[in-house]
């Protein structure tokens, strides 16, 4: 195969020679893949670099199975304030995990924990200043202690021992799954000038045993904790930036105890605790160790959820790139289809972000403005992480998934709509957008104004938010396919008369063909 692509971008040009030719765009396929097994000899063959290539795809793969089960083992802490103001918060925490358990457990029947609980006080409250229960698979034991051993008592100026607390639930318990989720909750900060500004503070020093946020949270890194932390006052508004600091971006739920209605506060713990487990599952799924976790926590640091002032903005120029989509399941199957079909283009004149409004595991989204037309349309610009300016694959790779998974859900579509059901799967149209001007690509796809954002199942299987119409859409994929991929990881907003997806993954039994 050839590819030619004009510098100007103004022409693309495929067309197919022999097999030992190898088109720009496989070659960099090809290239991304060995850079992630390791490099194999230049003067390989292609055969011998793809049968490489295989094997090790096959083996990640195992791998990735062996980190998912793996990542289905959750510890989960909690870490309370148990002084006099925090009666009704233990209560919660007590009748909440039964019912988080169940609803969890009901569409991720694979999915254990073991629950432990760290309660902290002040360094006044002498034997009662720690109260520590270790990890255990009884939801009833957890239950019972905190009934029977845990008391809103001591406390005795108004900050408290939180690092004291931290560090013990960090040292002292014994964290052995590969899920680790500590959730904090607490209406006091830390004794230290750093953290507060209280004239009644017995440590304005800081800790009186020498502990200190870099101390205590560094420990926490390297056993791979995932901190999340339910706020009840503004008391420790600076104890949270503090700890952003250290660490990036968290959780922070909303525990406040408004018109001491003990159901709602249950409610609220319930729902904080099951998206910290259902998060951290995913992060842990997704990220290979500890640096890559609290890496991608202290880029969170760098977004900005607003859209801009776009007068302030200057106009670039581009191109969007994409694909018609396959009309045959023997289509999507051609490995080729996508490499050695012509792609559309299309002029565009835009304005981006300077910085992105969210980042997940592999890419930045930007706002930004197609300013093409009359009137201007929003859009979402996605860039890759860690990626060579200039490089192209990637982003056709995210192109290729849409088509793959748009040709599933008009076949859906259709399926559905005979035996009654009018709700519609609808993938959200993708293509690339290259910037002339900075030689640099994005997926660009529409933006959803004040919908909410969701994510319905991710890529290791896990359930979130559980549909039958999109757990039945990954079914049909499926068998519609003759079980040679399915299309998952499915997330975006529940309209009234569709779900509007967007980012799914494509399992393929054919590992190159796998996205």
């Amino acid at each position: 195969m050839n590819q030619k692509i004009e510098d100007d971008c103004n022409s693309h040009v495929y067309t197919i020679s022999n097999s030992e030719s190898v088109p720009k765009l496989l070659e960099e396929r090809l290239k991304r893949y060995e850079d992630e097994a390791g490099q194999i000899s230049s003067k390989s063959t292609l055969k011998d670099r793809v049968s490489y290539l295989r094997k090790n795809r096959e083996n990640d793969v195992s791998k990735a199975i062996i980190n998912i089960e793996d990542s289905m083992n959750v510890d989960l802490c909690f870490v309370l304030d148990c002084t006099g103001s925090m009666s009704n918060h233990i209560r919660a925490a007590k009748e909440h995990i039964i019912k988080v358990a169940n609803y969890v457990n009901r569409n991720n029947s694979y999915i254990e924990f073991w629950v432990g609980f760290c309660g902290y006080r002040d360094h006044a409250d002498h034997s009662d200043r720690l109260q520590i229960l270790d990890f255990t698979n009884s939801l009833e034991k957890f239950k019972t202690y905190i009934t029977n051993k845990v008391t809103a008592k001591g406390g005795h100026d108004i900050p408290e021992d939180v690092l004291g607390g931290l560090n013990s639930a960090i040292t002292e318990m014994t964290w052995s799954n590969a899920t680790r989720v500590l959730i904090h909750i607490g209406d006091a900060p830390p004794h230290g000038r750093r953290f507060n500004s209280f004239d009644d503070d017995e440590y304005p020093d800081g800790d009186p045993n020498g502990l200190t946020a870099e101390s205590v949270l560094k420990q926490m890194k390297l056993k791979k904790i995932l901190y999340h932390f339910g706020k009840i006052n503004n008391s420790t508004d600076v104890m949270l930036n503090v700890f952003r600091e250290i660490i990036g971006e968290f959780p922070v739920f909303d525990l406040e105890n408004m018109g001491n209605n003990p159901g709602i506060l249950v409610n609220k713990f319930f729902k904080a605790t099951s998206s910290a487990i259902f998060t951290s599952i995913t992060l842990t799924t997704t990220s290979r160790n500890s640096k890559s976790i609290y890496s991608l926590q202290r880029k969170k640091l760098k977004i900005n959820p607003h859209e801009p002032d776009w007068t302030t903005h200057p106009e670039k120029t581009g191109k969007l790139l994409y694909y018609i989509p396959p009309k045959t399941l023997s289509e999507v199957k051609d490995e080729y289809y996508f490499i050695k079909s012509n792609f559309i283009e299309q002029d565009i004149s835009f304005k981006l972000a300077l910085q992105p409004f969210s980042i997940g595991a592999e890419r930045y989204a930007y706002f930004a403005l197609d300013a093409s037309l009359e009137r201007a349309n929003k859009l979402v610009a996605k860039e890759y992480h860690d990626i060579k300016i200039g490089t192209i694959e990637r982003y056709l790779e995210s192109v290729e998934i849409f088509n793959v998974a748009y040709f599933f859900s008009i076949k859906f579509n259709i399926a559905t709509q005979q035996i009654g059901v009018n709700k519609k799967v609808t993938f959200i149209d993708v293509k690339v957008l290259y910037n002339k001007t900075d030689n640099t690509y994005y997926s660009a796809e529409k933006y959803i104004i004040d919908t909410k954002f969701k994510k319905f199942n991710v890529n290791s299987g896990l359930i979130t938010e559980f549909h039958p119409i999109l757990e039945a859409f990954a079914h049909f994929t499926y068998q519609y396919s003759e079980r040679y991929l399915v299309v998952y990881d499915l997330q975006g907003f529940d309209l009234d008369n569709e779900f509007l997806l967007t980012d799914p993954v494509i399992y393929c039994v054919d590992l190159e063909q796998q996205t």
